[in-house]
């Protein structure tokens, strides 16, 4: 009896001492694993939003870049981290519904390992192509590729990059299969396709603006419901008459079992950076939108996961590629 009161007495003291612990948060510095290297479209974006939740949450959010197999080395270490919400993350649409697929021996379920905080922010896809291409609008690209895509090139920023993903999805929905040519990086992709090594590209907006502004490229459409404010001449798949849509996104994450007060201060501190004027600009120079209305939270972004898990992994496994 006596020891079942101890046991009693000690919960008690944990559940008392974990309050204050809760409420006070965050009392020093926060860590935010940016699975990728510096520089790149998430880790951009986090540092953005980083830098104003610091200001709301009252402590410093501290961007670590740790890279490495898609991303998916960085996830894996802030899934094993210690729930008390003094490291979380950002990881993207690769890391986050791509992954499993890709990873057969992944150390974590991006619907199950993680508390979700909220999207970070949308990046549509541009379709682009050399310049050489001989097609002028979307239709008669889709056309030309159908015709010919057995001796086309795709070229992609390795396997598991956005690139990657979109490209599988893109041409699984037309039934394409070309050469497909990984790279280690955007970077050198985006090189080759300026110079018409490769053919063609669908990928992050925010990667190929700067190409498609100095016209060095060629670019059929948005795959976006609206047209991007950066780009307003370029029309959007749909209105291209095609039904092609797909965006990239960024997600920030904590480990599971994260308390839910912290989770929802999280939260809170993203969406109110995400309402700020200043980074509402920035988004539309990157090309990029922030989540809506329902979409904002844990909630939607549980519900985005799931549903491109679902979506994305029966064409990585009808493709047959794996990253190990």
């Amino acid at each position: 009896m006596r020891s079942m009161r101890c046991l009693a007495g000690a919960v008690f003291a944990l559940a008392f001492l974990s309050a204050p612990a809760v409420a006070q948060y965050p009392n020093k510095p926060v860590t935010v694993i940016v699975p990728f290297a510096a520089g790149g479209p998430t880790d951009v974006v986090t540092r953005l939003v980083a830098e104003h939740m610091s200001r709301t949450l009252g402590q410093t959010l501290v961007v670590e870049n740790v890279g490495g197999a898609g991303g998916t080395i960085g996830m894996t270490r802030a899934a094993q981290a210690n729930p008390d919400g003094y490291i979380i993350a950002v990881g993207n649409m690769g890391t986050q519904s791509a992954a499993p697929a890709l990873y057969p021996a992944l150390k974590y379920d991006p619907a199950k390992s993680f508390a979700q905080v909220g999207i970070v922010n949308y990046t549509p896809q541009a379709i682009v192509s050399k310049k050489a291409l001989a097609p002028t609008n979307l239709k008669e690209l889709v056309g030309y590729l159908k015709a010919n895509h057995q001796k086309l090139s795709y070229g992609h920023a390795g396997v598991g990059s956005i690139s990657h993903v979109s490209g599988l999805v893109f041409n699984a929905k037309y039934q394409l299969k070309p050469n497909l040519i990984p790279y280690r990086g955007t970077g050198p992709a985006l090189q080759d396709l300026v110079a018409g090594q490769i053919d063609y590209m669908v990928d992050q907006s925010l990667n190929v603006i700067p190409q498609i502004k100095a016209g060095t490229v060629k670019v059929y459409a948005i795959a976006a419901p609206e047209r991007l404010a950066s780009l307003p001449d370029v029309p959007t798949t749909k209105e291209a008459g095609e039904d092609f849509i797909f965006s990239a996104w960024n997600a920030m994450v904590a480990p599971k079992d994260t308390p839910r007060d912290i989770v929802s201060k999280l939260a809170d501190a993203l969406s109110k950076a995400l309402d700020d004027p200043a980074i509402k600009a920035r988004y539309v120079e990157l090309g990029s939108s922030a989540p809506k209305g329902a979409e904002r939270g844990p909630a939607g972004l549980q519900k985005l996961v799931e549903s491109e898990v679902a979506r994305i992994t029966p064409v990585i496994k009808a493709a047959g590629v794996t990253a190990e």
